[in-house]
């Protein structure tokens, strides 16, 4: 087995033990990790501040599911000031396309005007959703986005019968949405429990707050 080559079969066997692939930014070489502690976001703990509330009920965002899988990783991999560089190379953006086109990794999307100005994407295993990466564009009117895609992901997930949404990793950034820490161990038996089951991924391809056609 070529852990330098991330096939789809790679990385659902990954995944299903609460591994998962980087790219180191110095050697280029692909790195698997299992961090301890890990984050999590609970279904029922997402904090929506007041400002996030009101980007959500604005409705300038339309939020897709599925609609732009790789341009979301794209965005995701790509340089942006204060972070010039990237754990998202060409083997990874191949190796989860080709786990979307299989239906076991989604992206959300807000599009404001017919344009992509926000994302997030993951992995799914069984009820589990492992988030990988988000974006916003604020310089095209996406101010907010990506934490408008986590909301309605929250919404996704639970209304689907998930049990798990894995952040991997916590920052302050994310601990204000609700993310907390786990020890591994524990994350692994929630993982395991979730792997006895399926999600089920929104059906829709679109969602539009009230008011907004």
């Amino acid at each position: 087995m070529d852990l330098q080559d991330p096939t789809p079969d790679l990385l659902i066997r990954a995944y299903s033990r609460g591994i998962f692939p980087m790219v180191d930014r110095r050697s280029g070489e692909v790195v698997w990790l299992s961090p301890d502690p890990r984050g999590i976001l609970p279904l029922d703990g997402l904090r929506v501040s007041k400002s996030l509330a009101r980007a959500v009920r604005s409705g300038r965002f339309e939020i897709r599911s599925n609609g732009a899988f790789g341009e979301v990783i794209r965005e995701c991999a790509a340089a942006r000031p204060g972070r010039w560089e990237t754990w998202i190379d060409e083997r990874l953006v191949d190796a989860y396309t080709r786990l979307h086109e299989m239906g076991l990794a989604h992206s959300v999307e807000a599009w404001r005007d017919g344009e992509l100005v926000g994302g997030l994407y993951g992995v799914q295993v069984g009820a589990a959703f492992c988030g990988e990466s988000m974006f916003s564009r604020p310089e095209r009117g996406g101010t907010d986005a990506s934490k408008v895609c986590l909301v309605k992901l929250v919404e996704w997930l639970r209304g689907g019968g998930f049990q798990l949404l894995d952040t991997q990793f916590t920052s302050p950034h994310l601990e204000r949405l609700g993310v907390i820490e786990v020890p591994r161990d524990a994350y692994l038996e929630r993982l395991g429990e979730a792997l006895r089951r399926w999600g089920d991924w929104p059906g829709c391809s679109a969602w539009a707050p009230p008011g907004r056609s």
